[in-house]
């Protein structure tokens, strides 16, 4: 027997490994732009899932943003049927109109289109294309930023939804270089997303320029060194929020229309401890996520207090009352 193609058992591997963790019958939601990554996913899928009594569907999104998108996106599927996987196009619509950008807003209504199948499916995980250079790319942008070591972390190789569906991303420790090679060997018709080449959006110009710079530069083996970093920090991050969970509980309460948390207890936690106590308490509480600086000066309650009055936060306001700090919705 011939011997099997070094880039399709590496992937074959990685995709065993991510669905290994499903149990059997379960079914699960394939993200298929077409290009790639995720089409080497795709295959692998294809393969591996039916040996597992997995069930897969191949979902195609046509964010209808290109011409000949819904072309793309038919063949996508149609690769994806002919690998032996049910596959459907979803069309969506994208509000380019955001403050975050038309590639933030394409990405939440591709998401969203894929929790809205996996949910029609029964679905208990989506599986996603991303590599481990995506995860290189992401860190870099995080690290441009200032973002701290949150956006550092990159992303999470399997997440977890408030409705219990998983999100994994079995490649993440795959070259994108791999991914091709597995399409290559395999005969697949790969698309080249002509916006993968445009450096008006940040991220191809760190793919194009900044990492072979850096490769060029430094030597070999950074976007392996910025994943392996990423890594290191989740599991710093995991850690760190069992701490914070446990602090919680001691010392935030209920207050009238808000949450209040005692300033004796923040001033006794270091200031990392401290800060993270505060953003988690507006996010679980508001919904919001506080930048450094609104954190630093809510946090200014506690160690600089001098009579300053309430501090206006997005969705809430903070301010010292006796010894808590006290967050109120904003009306």
């Amino acid at each position: 027997m011939p011997s099997l193609d070094p880039a399709i058992a590496e992937i074959r591997r990685a995709v065993r490994t991510a669905l290994a963790d499903l149990p059997e019958g379960a079914a699960v939601v394939v993200a298929l732009s077409g290009g790639a990554d995720s089409l080497a996913l795709t295959a692998a899928v294809a393969f591996e899932a039916p040996k597992l009594g997995i069930r897969a569907t191949a979902v195609t999104i046509d964010h209808a943003l290109q011409t000949g998108s819904d072309a793309v996106a038919a063949r996508a599927a149609e690769q994806a049927t002919a690998l032996g996987l049910e596959a459907r196009v979803v069309r969506v619509e994208v509000d380019d109109a955001t403050d975050d950008g038309p590639e933030s807003a394409a990405r939440d209504a591709r998401y969203r289109a894929l929790r809205d199948v996996a949910e029609e499916v029964g679905a208990r995980a989506v599986l996603l294309g991303h590599t481990l250079d995506d995860q290189a790319e992401t860190v870099l942008l995080g690290l441009a930023r200032g973002a701290g070591a949150a956006s550092l972390q990159g992303m999470s190789p399997v997440r977890e939804d408030d409705d219990g569906v998983r999100w994994m991303r079995p490649l993440l420790t795959v070259r994108r270089t791999t991914t091709r090679a597995f399409c290559a060997a395999s005969a697949l018709d790969v698309w080249d997303d002509p916006h993968n080449l445009d450096d008006r959006f940040a991220r191809v110009r760190v793919r194009e320029r900044v990492l072979p710079v850096l490769e060029a530069e430094i030597g070999p083996g950074i976007a392996e060194a910025l994943a392996r970093t990423a890594e290191q920090l989740r599991e710093d991050a995991e850690a760190f929020d069992e701490m914070i969970h446990e602090t919680i509980e001691d010392i935030v309460e209920h207050a009238e229309a808000g949450i209040s948390v005692s300033v004796a207890a923040l001033a006794a936690n270091p200031a990392a401890l401290r800060n993270r106590v505060i953003r988690l308490v507006v996010d679980s509480e508001f919904g919001v996520s506080l930048t450094r600086l609104q954190t630093l000066e809510v946090a200014r309650l506690v160690t600089d207090w001098s009579g300053q009055g309430p501090i206006d936060l997005p969705g809430c306001a903070a301010a010292r009352h006796g010894g808590r700090i006290v967050f109120t919705a904003r009306t």
